[in-house]
Parts: C-alpha cells; sequence; structure tokens
C-alpha cells in the first residue's frame, strides 16, 4: 500500500531552481549596503568595485595569472556568443550537444554564423565521445549540461597541444567542479548559477591563445559593439580590467562581491565542490534506494553535481510528461520544493539545483517529499 503519509518537516529554503539560483546562506539586502548606486561604473569607486570582483573570481576559481577575466553583458548567452563572433571562422569548427544550450551553440555556429562546422551530438543522458573530436579545430562545448544533468568527468581528453581553441560554456560548473584552464581557452559563466548572483551578466575567461586569436584574426561578419573586445587588432586590455563593455549593475556587482567573499569563508573553490557534491549525494543516495526513480545521466561517471536530473520509472505511469508537472506542482503547493521540474525541451522528470548555495539538510529534507508526491500522484491516477 502506497504511504501518502505527509512529511514532518519541510526544507528551511524550498529553493532549487536551476536559474536564478538560491542565494547564500543567511543571505539578506543588509548586504549590499556599500554598493555604490547613483555613481558612475567608471568612476574611481566604480572601477575599483569591478576590479574587485575579477580578483577574487580569479583567487575563488583559481584562474592562471595570464588569463584575461571580463564581466560583459547577456549572461553567459552573451559571453558564449562574444567568443563565437569574435574567434569562429578562422580554422575548422566542431560544436558539440548533448542538450539544449550546447544544441543552441550549434544553431548559432550553423545558422547565424553559417560555419561549416562538423557537428556531434548525444542523446539526453549520454555525453559524446570527447575521443572522436578533433581539437586541431576550434571546439565549442558545455562542461556540464543544465537541462540534461550530464558533464563532463574531466578534460584528460583534450590534448595540451591542441591547435585548435577550445570554448567552454561553463555557466552551471563554474564554482562547483575543478575546471581545468590549461585545457580550456575560452571559460563563459555566469554569476546567477553555482553562487547564487544575480542575473544579466556575463563573466569571460581567456587563454593567452584565445587573447592572440583575437589580435590576429579579424572576422568577415558585423560585430555589435556589445561584442568588440578589441580595437586596431589589439585588446582592449580595461575591459578586463573593469571598464566594462556597457553599464553594469552596481547593486548585481555587489551582490558578487558578497558571494564571492563568502565562498572564501567556506574554504573557496575545494569548499564549494565539497558542498555541491554533498548535495548530489544526498540526491543520489535517494535515488539508489528507490526502483520508480533514476538518475537521467546513463554513465555515474558524468552525473553532475549542480543540475541534478531525474526521470520516473515506474510501470505504472501512462503519460510521463504530465505525472512529472504533477509531482512538481504538489511540491510547489506543499511548499516543499519550488522550481523542480525538468527543463521544457528535457525528457519529463525533476531537476533539483545542487550548487554551493543550497544546503545539505535542505535537499535531505525534500527527498521524503519527492517520495510523497510521487505516492500520491500514483495513488490519484489509479
Amino acid at each position: 500500500m502506497l504511504d501518502v503519509t505527509t512529511p514532518a518537516t519541510r526544507p528551511a529554503n524550498p529553493r532549487f531552481s536551476s536559474g536564478p539560483c538560491a542565494k547564500i546562506p543567511g543571505y539578506n539586502l543588509d548586504m549590499l549596503a556599500d554598493a555604490p548606486l547613483g555613481r558612475s561604473h567608471r568612476a574611481a569607486i566604480g572601477k575599483s568595485k569591478l576590479a574587485r570582483a575579477i580578483d577574487l573570481t580569479r583567487e575563488v576559481l583559481q584562474v592562471p595569472p595570464d588569463y584575461r577575466i571580463g564581466i560583459v553583458p547577456g549572461s553567459d548567452t552573451g559571453a558564449v556568443e562574444m567568443a563565437m563572433w569574435t574567434m569562429l571562422g578562422q580554422r575548422p569548427v566542431e560544436m558539440l550537444a548533448w542538450e539544449s544550450f550546447g544544441e543552441g551553440w550549434v544553431t548559432d555556429a550553423v545558422k547565424q554564423l553559417k560555419l561549416d562546422a562538423t557537428v556531434r551530438k548525444a542523446d539526453y543522458g549520454r555525453i559524446v565521445d570527447f575521443a572522436q573530436v578533433d581539437f586541431d579545430k576550434d571546439v565549442v562545448f558545455t562542461w556540464n549540461g543544465t537541462t540534461s544533468g550530464v558533464r563532463l568527468p574531466n578534460g584528460d581528453a583534450i590534448p595540451a597541444d591542441r591547435a585548435g581553441l577550445t570554448i567552454c560554456d561553463a555557466t552551471s560548473a563554474a564554482f562547483a567542479m575543478d575546471l581545468p584552464f590549461d585545457k580550456l581557452d575560452v571559460v563563459t559563466f555566469s554569476w546567477q548559477k553555482v553562487l547564487g548572483g544575480e542575473g544579466a551578466h556575463g563573466v569571460l575567461i581567456l587563454s593567452p591563445r584565445a587573447v592572440e586569436r583575437l589580435e590576429s584574426f579579424t572576422p568577415d561578419r558585423p560585430l555589435p559593439k556589445i561584442f568588440r573586445l578589441t580595437k586596431g587588432g589589439r585588446l582592449i586590455e580595461g575591459i578586463f580590467t573593469g571598464e566594462t563593455i556597457n553599464t553594469p549593475s552596481m547593486l548585481c556587482v555587489e551582490d558578487y562581491i558578497v558571494a564571492l567573499e563568502w565562498a572564501q569563508s567556506v574554504g573557496g573553490l575545494s569548499g564549494l565542490i565539497a558542498r555541491s557534491q554533498a548535495n548530489a549525494k544526498a540526491v543520489a543516495d535517494f535515488v539508489e534506494s528507490r526502483d520508480w526513480i533514476a538518475n537521467l545521466a546513463e554513465d555515474p561517471a558524468t552525473v553532475s553535481c549542480t543540475s541534478v536530473c531525474l526521470r520516473f520509472t515506474d510501470a505504472r505511469i501512462k503519460d510521463a510528461a504530465a505525472f512529472a508537472k504533477a509531482v512538481a506542482k504538489r511540491l510547489e503547493k506543499e511548499g516543499a520544493g519550488f522550481d523542480l521540474g525538468a527543463y521544457r525541451d528535457a525528457p519529463a522528470g525533476l531537476r533539483i539545483w545542487c550548487g554551493a548555495t543550497v544546503e545539505t539538510a535542505d535537499v535531505q529534507t525534500l527527498m521524503p517529499w519527492i517520495e510523497w508526491a510521487f505516492n500520491a500522484e500514483i495513488a490519484a491516477q489509479a
């Protein structure tokens, strides 16, 4: 008989959205009191705040000293497209996709930039075979599939002596996974993911090889002003010292600085990774002991520790999409978990954000609620 007893406790913070993500523990708006509101981002105080955000990013992410870090408009999307529009076309290109955002970069390359690209795809739950990728070409890929919960386990397949550039969308990996910067020439992310920052701003990290490409290659396409990273054949260095291309929100910058300082307080990158892994383990332990739910990722080595995607496997389920939506709706109605539905283009199921700002106790408390909602929905359709 199905147990539909309502769990006794709810997560203290039921926010499990994959973006915008949960704010840092103990967050309150008073933390932003030092934001230079009403001041120009070009004034000394504005530039110092932007420079502080860049310096903390380098420190927490352990970015090599010869890599440039810039704050750019348009969230992670803006950062990725800035790299694609300015760097691709000098040599052949391979596009790798195993979920919806990777598919979006394929569309950009093939339909918008009209590049004759080699496209390698894998179904949701799987990852492309990196052993087949030609890294003498420029290669564009996501490190972690936010909508599939499938990640690249490491950078071993990327050769150090590659001729092409590697352009990595790391938006749901940065600050939660170990990114091998020596294997990555362009890294992008949005601080609204693992650090729970506010939306609309992106971060663009460039290796010396990426800078060399920018200064030696002029693409035969129009570049919007917000995409231009060079002037007179030289990198615009100011972008990477706090002189942003367009006006940033100083409130959001302050929010990011607060999150970075919190990251330092929990042990920096290793502490952030450990927190995310503990959250993902709480989900994995639950899933492994149930026969009606499974991780969407087929290979355990590729399971994400941030965007954990689950699918229902019970034979009694007649309509997978309707069932998953009903479960997510029950959880939200009870205040037990918000924004848990799978991404609209992904297979039906649940997606639990397990980034570092989420408390493991909240993930553990959520699990009985998922079982309750599953049992209640099975009973309702019987």
